[in-house]
């Protein structure tokens, strides 16, 4: 009842230093693809077994078609909340992540090396696993529900008695890996400094062997570069390149972003997140894929000089909202949660500020000289007990799983899991219905004694 209220309500939390100008909403992303998932491609059937009853759900591999062109396949990890079609998703760390507080997450990464689509011999792997003869979708199913005992410690098993076997080995079989490097991303996310500086350095990490730098659109007006530390003007780099922004000294106040690209496969066990409490993937496969990174650059001539970035923590619940003034020579101070935080010149700070999960988030930083920062987004650390939402109680049309010994009626296949909340929003709603009938009850006892 306490996460239906907190669900359904949209924090305007407000960071305000000196400005009052409001800057387009910022999803936290760290660079790495974006892509828009296009439901289940690859897919068996298995069994989620729970106190309310046993439930079919499909499960399998998903496919997304990533923004400049390229396509992944990737998993649930996120079994409880239902997928919401055509949703934009983002490469983020597993720290922005259920996985992030997960002691099994580097598991998971091994379960997708050693299985299909990465060992696409089936043969070989039905060998290993002693499965007996494995269809794609045997393949699919059964590290599927592998993956889910690890991501959601999900008590599930597939139908299927080969995709079965196969889901047993590979959670027995699993080791912990380490988190796989992000396809693209700068370091820092944002740089400041004074007109006629160089700002920065950003460091490129990346798996492509070269990126694209493209400096802001205005940069050929305003005399702006993108160089490198011996002043070459910089069009293309590769990982560990340091990028500078070389600022005009004659140049106003303002703040400039600079984008780098690259064509790429995406490293298997990226965890892949969407800003609208769809269910969060785990990246099983990678064609050469679109990648970007952008990096924010602010300069002014004089007082505080911010450089301001953010990306959530699940491990503290909240996001984390890091403010630079290494550049400064005077104070900047902002105001968070009805708290003032002042960053002295030449320093650095990062608060993080608390959040319940599901919890959407709004947050402005403002600035001298028309600077202005914005984050959005909704907090999604969690794979269990989180199902009930705004986002999830919208989709409620999407097919659902059958009670056991059905059948799945249809092959629209997108809401995954998504059955597991409907037992919980029915509760949710009985419990609605009583604490209304007892309101009600009780107002009356008290119009009836005030009327005696």
């Amino acid at each position: 009842m306490a996460r239906l209220a907190v669900a359904a309500t949209v924090s305007g939390l407000v960071l305000a230093g000196a400005g009052t100008a409001l800057a387009a909403g910022t999803p936290q992303t760290q660079g790495g693809a974006t892509a828009t998932i296009n439901g289940l491609k690859t897919y068996g059937d298995a069994v989620i077994h729970a106190d309310g009853g046993d439930q079919h759900v499909a499960a399998g591999l998903f496919e997304m078609s990533v923004d400049g062109g390229g396509t992944l396949q990737t998993y649930c990890v996120d079994l409880h909340n239902p997928t919401q079609r055509d949703t934009r998703y983002q490469e983020t760390p597993w720290s922005g992540t259920s996985l992030g507080t997960n002691k099994d997450a580097g598991k998971i990464r091994w379960i997708l090396q050693n299985s299909y689509p990465q060992v696409n011999d089936l043969a070989a792997l039905a060998r290993r696993a002693g499965t007996g003869a494995l269809t794609e979708q045997d393949a699919a199913a059964g590290t599927q529900v592998a993956i889910w005992r690890y991501s959601d410690g999900a008590k599930v098993d597939a139908v299927d008695p080969r995709a079965e076997k196969l889901a047993d080995y590979l959670e027995k079989s699993a080791r912990n890996t380490g988190e796989p490097q992000a396809s693209l991303t700068l370091d820092p996310p944002a740089v400041s400094g004074r007109p006629g500086d160089l700002l920065g350095p950003v460091t490129v990490h990346t798996n492509a062997g070269v990126v694209t730098v493209t400096p802001p659109t205005d940069a050929v007006g305003s005399g702006l570069r993108i160089i490198d530390k011996t002043g070459k003007v910089i069009t293309s780099a590769k990982d560990g390149s340091r990028l500078y922004v070389d600022i005009p000294e004659d140049a106003p106040n303002g703040t400039a972003q600079l984008t780098v690209q690259a064509s790429t496969t995406v490293p298997v066990g990226r965890a892949f997140a969407s800003e609208s409490r769809s269910q969060t993937q785990i990246l099983a496969g990678s064609s050469e894929s679109t990648v970007s990174a952008t990096a924010t650059a602010t300069w002014a001539a004089k007082g505080a000089v911010p450089a301001v970035s953010a990306r959530k923590n699940c491990a503290k619940s909240g996001v984390d909202i890091t403010v630079a003034n290494k550049e400064g020579d005077e104070p900047f101070t902002f105001e968070l949660m009805d708290v003032d935080h002042t960053i002295p010149a030449g320093a650095s700070r990062t608060v993080t500020v608390p959040l319940q999960e599901d919890q959407a988030y709004d947050f402005t930083i403002t600035g001298p000289n028309g600077f202005r920062h914005r984050f959005t987004g909704v907090l999604d650390c969690k794979t269990q007990g989180s199902a009930i939402s705004t986002q999830t109680t919208q989709i409620l049309s999407e097919p659902s799983p059958v009670t056991d010994g059905g059948t799945l009626d249809s092959t629209d296949l997108a809401a995954t899991g998504g059955s597991a909340i409907t037992p919980l929003i029915a509760g949710a709603a009985i419990g609605l219905v009583v604490i209304g009938g007892a309101v009600l009850v009780l107002l009356r006892k008290r119009d009836t004694g005030a009327t005696d």
